[in-house]
């Protein structure tokens, strides 16, 4: 195939929201080759590899609908009434109803609306066209369609006949399934449910069938999420962190559940309404523990490490001898609260052996029950996350090294390992358990200690592609492509994150259920959720495997599903949503994140009204959050100082001369501080600390509905979290909290700090306004 895609591969990659050509970062149109374009499109199980196949497969696209009796899942927004198109064999009998996520049914109306038959596959399929309610609740329902056989032309007399069904049909209690006249004809006795594997969503059209019903989902999103109450009058102030950083006296090398509940309530005693902290997804089981909380192995479940031992409560029922054990382990744990980078590994296999004595003690009835009912709700996918874990543990790790039968989570060979291995299984789950539990009860402390919103948990945009998601969801995750992102001024090679994307077509196929289940782990233990490159839901950059991230090209996405499904999560869980909306954006999709009531993401630095010059903090978004830093900055003083000009030229990332970049960042860095002047908010020759401390006075005259303060500008810490376009090159992720001289602090030092305090003044009367 020659490198520019011809007319139809074009056609045919649009036709699957695959984008054939884009303007890069310098405002230069780039061409998306033909290889891209087709090494993509084969992830959707269609052949391009030539022109020829690429109208074939155009053809079989434009088709796709009538081969389906129903769409693979409808969308719509409370209030819309939603045109939706049934496709059956001519002359089959057809009814329709839906099916609401309580259990009750509604009619449908059916439009007056003629669609001539099309010959599909040798058979004639028409087309109905139903009208959904526009009254329905917001929530997961069902459009439940029943296909009978073909029949023949009424005879003789027939009318008669039609009338005796149709009463019996409303004697048997149907009277909520619309009989769909026209092309189709009426059903000629009760419509019957067929328990076969045309019965799942968005089901394949047979023609001469015996009765058979199909199903699709109809979910009803907000029209606009609705601001928590802390939030719809008033603007609020919180800390952002690494939890894991955050360590205590009492924590075993690695900041926890227990430390977030202790930083939260002390955080409202001093007027903060939030704490967004870093992911908490899983990771390995085993050694070694991959230290980016943005690789997870699972975005649905939880990383153990977080569990603070002492506080699950059937520790109170171990022996002297295990109370001492527990005693001992915690006791080298303590130890790695010395170093100065943090030991993940370390940790959790103190931790580990602790809680497995726990896990194996006894349960009170009631502590049983919960634990049965925590089983019940998340269902297989725990059971598959568990298995994958156990399995870990048991054979290691990557597990495309597993014997074939066991890369399969539905294969009778996982069954079997399932069954060995039950005891490690369990263990997992209880884990699960444990972790989710403890860090919702942080947030119910946090909410009682009188914050607003409390603890905002952050999503992660992919996972890490040998974990156990990769493992569980099969083919409903892209595996021959990677999420990354095209050249930009950040990185000109491009980035491949080496996460396997969203299928967007199985997505719909599963009724989002995957997404939706993802979302709900980190709302049921969180008043808000912060969602890393929310881009992603619109289109994400797919890069093929072995390929450079400059030949990648953009997949879109159905952004009114994502994005109406997280605002309806998030509005059954009372919680607000943050989508770090920087980088490379559409002009359109900070208006659309508006419109649904999403909050956008406003870094100071970033903030520049013609490349160089500050925008004036009045002048920010109302409905964001905005801060001086973020995790992919150093922390303010070190910015200041030029700490990320150093950490990129040691490690020699910058693209242009040092002198070059120094100059530039000098002169960007002296605009904002000039501003600051300017407006009485800092005095010449001001130190470190009273730039950090007039930053933040100057950002909180911003209308942004939330500002965030991180934790590591409380105690001025310089160093990078997390240097981007480095792996084992820079101690990513690996940083305790430490504060401008490089020495360790510890929560119990963040509380009672002075210089903690005094930041904390200068954001706690957001209401002052600016200096006249």
């Amino acid at each position: 195939m020659s490198d520019a895609p011809s007319s139809p591969l074009i056609d045919l990659a649009r036709a699957y929201g695959v984008a054939t050509d884009y303007w890069d970062w310098k405002g230069n149109h780039v061409q998306v080759s033909a290889d891209t374009i087709s090494t993509v499109l084969s992830v959707f199980g269609v052949e391009a590899d030539d022109e020829q196949s690429a109208r074939a497969a155009l053809a079989a696209r434009e088709l796709e609908p009538w081969r389906r009796v129903l769409p693979r899942a409808v969308v719509l927004r409370e209030g819309w009434t939603p045109w939706v198109a049934l496709h059956a064999p001519q002359g089959a009998p057809v009814t329709a109803k839906l099916v609401l996520e309580n259990g009750r049914t509604r009619d449908v109306t059916v439009v007056d609306r003629y669609v001539e038959p099309r010959e599909v596959d040798g058979d004639l399929v028409a087309e109905t066209t139903i009208e959904l309610p526009g009254d329905l609740p917001l929530g997961y329902h069902e459009l439940v369609v029943t296909v009978g056989a073909v029949v023949e032309e009424p005879a003789q007399g027939a009318e008669a006949a039609d009338a005796s069904d149709a009463s019996d049909a409303d004697d048997s209690g149907e009277e909520n399934a619309a009989h769909i006249p026209g092309t189709v004809s009426a059903p000629t006795e009760k419509p019957k449910t067929v328990e076969s594997p045309s019965t799942a969503t968005g089901s394949t059209v047979e023609a001469n069938a015996a009765e058979v019903e199909h199903r699709a989902p109809v979910i009803v999103t907000p029209e606009k999420l609705a601001l928590p109450k802390a939030l719809q009058d008033d603007r609020v102030w919180g800390l952002m962190t690494q939890l894991y950083t955050v360590r205590s006296e009492r924590s075993w090398g690695i900041g926890d559940a227990a430390d977030l509940a202790e930083l939260g309530t002390w955080g409202a005693r001093q007027g903060a309404d939030f704490v967004l902290i870093n992911p908490v997804h899983a990771a390995e089981p085993v050694a070694t523990m991959e230290p980016s909380p943005y690789l997870p192995t699972s975005r649905r479940f939880v990383n153990p490490m977080y569990i603070r031992v002492e506080e699950v409560p059937e520790i109170g029922y171990l022996s002297a001898a295990e109370h001492q054990l527990v005693e001992w382990h915690s006791d080298d744990a303590r130890r790695l609260n010395k170093l100065a980078q943090l030991d993940r590994d370390g940790s959790w296999e103190a931790k580990r052996a602790a809680l497995r004595m726990i896990f194996r003690t006894e349960r009170t009835h009631r502590r049983a029950r919960d634990f049965e009912e925590f089983m019940a709700r998340e269902g297989q996918g725990l059971i598959d996350f568990a298995t994958w874990s156990a399995i870990v543990v048991d054979r290691g790790l990557p597990w495309e090294t597993w014997p074939q039968e066991l890369r399969d989570p539905r294969s009778e060979a996982v069954a079997k390992e399932r069954e060995r291995l039950a005891d490690e299984v369990e263990f997992q789950c209880w884990l699960q358990w444990i972790v989710q539990s403890q860090l919702a009860d942080a947030q119910r402390e946090l909410l009682a200690s009188g914050m607003g919103v409390g603890v905002v948990h952050d999503l992660a945009v992919g996972v890490h592609p040998g974990g156990a998601d990769a493992w569980a969801l099969g083919d409903v995750l892209a595996h021959e492509v990677s999420v990354g992102a095209p050249p930009d001024d950040y990185n000109q090679m491009g980035q491949d994150w080496s996460q396997p994307p969203w299928r967007p077509d199985r997505l719909a196929e599963l009724g989002y259920a995957p997404f939706r289940d993802m979302l709900r782990t980190g709302l049921r233990m969180a008043g808000g959720l912060r969602v890393d490159h929310i881009l992603g839901l619109f289109r994400l950059w797919w890069v093929p495997r072995g390929e450079s991230p400059k030949n990648g090209t953009y997949v879109r996405y159905d952004h009114e599903a994502m994005v109406g499904i997280l605002a309806l999560e998030a509005h059954r869980a009372g919680a607000v949503v943050i989508g770090e909306d920087l980088g490379t954006v559409e002009d359109w999709v900070r208006d659309y994140l508006l419109e649904r009531g999403l909050l956008g993401t406003s870094i100071l630095w970033f903030e520049r009204k013609d490349g160089s010059a500050p925008r004036a903090p009045e002048t920010y978004r109302s409905l964001c959050l905005a801060s001086v830093t973020t995790h992919d900055l150093p922390p303010t003083a070190g910015y200041l100082q030029g700490e990320h000009i150093a950490v990129r030229h040691e490690l020699g990332l910058l693209t242009r001369p040092l002198e070059e970049e120094i100059a530039e960042d000098d002169a960007q860095r002296e605009a904002v501080l000039s501003a600051l002047r300017e407006r009485g908010l800092l005095k010449a020759n001001a130190g470190i600390e009273e730039q950090v401390d007039a930053l933040h006075k100057y950002l909180a005259w911003a209308p942004s509905k939330m500002l965030g303060v991180s934790v590591n500008d409380l105690v001025g810490d310089v160093r990078t979290i997390n240097q981007p376009g480095t792996d084992e090159e820079y101690p990513n992720w690996r940083l305790p909290l430490a504060d401008g001289n490089h020495k360790l602090v510890t929560l119990d030092e963040v509380m009672i700090s002075r210089r903690a305090k005094r930041l904390i003044r200068c954001v706690n009367r957001r209401d002052a306004g600016p200096a006249v």
